[in-house]
Formats: structure tokens, sequence, C-alpha cells
């Protein structure tokens, strides 16, 4: 009778002890699968450089000040009072973008977490801005992305849905992004404007200051005049860099979009492996001299 039981007992044992490795081997492949989606969003929420640009564009007046006539001085304090005006609100969507890039990194891993004190840091709304860019879509997005990541901290999200996030959040993350792209594209473009009127200055004047008593002024504004275009030629680098790294941010999370049954794919994972990897050579040349 022993025997007959064991007979019976053997094959039961094999199979749930295959069903066992077989659910064990799901859940790491899972969490393998998973790994790349918090190495994007890790790498993601980590760029950098964004928020640098935009104290440079806060700041433009501090740079220009010293190079005005008074007449253009009147017009850069007008132009200063604009820029700090709306200065919160395009940090605030950097903000917003970076805990939800957080959120999904850590809805992705495999340990619990507590984001609620990171709710301070949503803004309380934005205000459309013509000059600037920002757009009534662009305020539409932040609303809807600052009320899912209030739901999901708020929640915990139990069930870790890296898929609901996507889903839920890729619209929002891409009109946002637009907006940062837009923005940056805004900085490029008055910074252009101060290497013209800093460097016009030396260009006009220095040909002019051609007396012996001027030799040596003119030597030391020649060096002057090298150290700052030595410096617009490295911000130069730094605007291409952080559109090139906010453009890959939205082709990630599009693909992540696109795919979200089959994350685990292995042609998912290595376009996320990939997209991850561009994205912290773009932060450490934002990072680098």
């Amino acid at each position: 009778m022993l025997r007959h039981f064991a007979t019976r007992l053997f094959p039961r044992l094999m199979l749930t002890g295959a069903l066992l490795l077989s659910g064990c081997a799901t859940t790491n492949t899972g969490q393998v699968s998973l790994q790349e989606v918090r190495e994007f969003a890790d790498a993601s929420a980590r760029l950098g450089g964004y928020a640098e640009l935009a104290r440079r564009y806060r700041d433009t007046y501090e740079r220009e000040q010293p190079y005005l006539s008074p007449a253009a001085d009147k017009l850069a304090k007008e132009n200063d009072a604009k820029r700090r005006a709306v200065f919160e609100d395009f940090v605030a969507i950097q903000k917003t973008l970076v805990l939800y890039m957080q959120t999904l990194s850590l809805l992705a891993g495999d340990t619990r977490y507590d984001l609620s004190a990171r709710i301070d840091d949503l803004g309380n709304g934005l205000k459309a801005n013509t000059e600037s860019g920002l757009q009534q879509r662009h305020i539409t997005a932040y609303t809807g992305m600052t009320r899912l990541l209030t739901r999901v901290i708020a929640s915990g999200y139990q069930n870790r849905s890296v898929e609901t996030m996507v889903r839920d959040g890729d619209a929002d993350v891409q009109v946002l992004l637009d907006a940062m792209i837009q923005l940056t594209r805004l900085y490029y473009k008055t910074n252009e404007n101060e290497k013209k009127t800093i460097l016009g200055i030396f260009d006009v004047e220095i040909p002019f200051s051609t007396r012996n008593s001027d030799r040596m002024l003119v030597t030391l504004a020649k060096v002057h005049y090298m150290n700052k275009a030595t410096e617009y030629k490295l911000i130069d680098r730094r605007y291409e860099l952080a559109l090139q790294g906010l453009t890959k941010v939205a082709l990630g999370h599009q693909k992540m979009r696109e795919n979200l049954g089959k994350l685990s794919s292995d042609e998912v994972r290595r376009l996320l492996t990939n997209y991850g990897r561009d994205l912290r050579t773009i932060r450490d040349g934002l990072s680098g001299e």
C-alpha cells in the first residue's frame, strides 16, 4: 500500500515542484524585464542639465548688465522681470517629470516605498505664457500628471503596476517633455542673443582702440573676449545635449507605451537598455566641463 501511495504521490510532487520552479522562473524573468524599465527611469530622472539651463535663462540680466548702455539696460530690466516671473513654472515642469520617473523606477523595483514627502514638490499650477511657448495643452498635461502622481503616491500602488503607470501617464509625459524641449530652445535663443550682445561690443570696440595708451586695455579685453567665447561655446553644447536627452526620454517612454504587453521581450529590453546608456552618456556630457 505504501508503495502504491508513493507511486501516486511522486508524480504529483514532481508536478508541484515543476509549477513552483516555473513560478520562480516567471517571477525572476519579470524582475529582469523590469530592470531595464527601472534603469531607464533612473537615467531619465537623473539626466540633469535642464535646471541649470533654466537658472541661466533666469539670470541673463546679471551677466548682460555690465555691458549695456542706459537705453538697453531699461529694456533688459523689463525682460528680466518677465523671466523671473515664469521661472518657477518652468522648473515645476521638470520637478514633476523627475518625480514621475522616480515613481516609475520604484514601481519597477522589488521594495516598498514611501514618496508621500515628495508631494510637496508638486506645484499648485502653471500659467500659459505666449512668449515662452507654454500653451494650454502643457498646462492641462501638468495638471493631469500631478493628479496621477498624487493618486499613485497616496495609494502606494500596492499592485506595483508599471504598465498602468505608463499607460495612464504617457500622454501627459509626452506633452510635458514637448514643453521642456520648447523651453530649452527658448533658453538657447536667449543665450544666443546674450552672446551677440556681449561679444558684439568687443567686435566693435577693439578694432577702434589703436592708441598706444590703450594697448594694455585692449590686451585685457581680448583675453576677456576669448574667455567669454569659450564659455558660450560650452553652454551651446549643453543646450544641444539637453535637447538630445529630452528627446531620448520621450522616445523611450513612447516605446514602453507601445509595448505594454511585452515589456519583458528581448527587443524592448534591448531598446530600453540602449536609451538608458545614451542618457547616462548625455548626463556625463552635461556634468563635464
